[in-house]
């Protein structure tokens, strides 16, 4: 998905994001401002997940809510 898109709906999509990743705080979420990077690398610290394994949960989030 474009980056100008997602950033656009981000503020629709944090809810859905919350539910896929419960144990970032709503102003982390806020924060990444739909930046795909800035949500790897939260999901990465906070779950202690590979690169790669973060890197693909948020595509398969994107993929699965445009």
């Amino acid at each position: 998905m474009n980056n100008d898109i997602v950033a656009g709906k981000w503020k629709q999509l944090t809810g859905k994001a919350k539910a896929a990743w419960g144990e970032l705080s709503d102003d982390e979420l806020t924060r990444t401002e739909g930046n795909a990077e800035r949500l790897v690398g939260l999901v990465q610290e906070r779950y202690g997940k590979t690169r790669d394994q973060a890197e693909k949960e948020v595509r398969e989030f994107f993929k699965h809510n445009p």
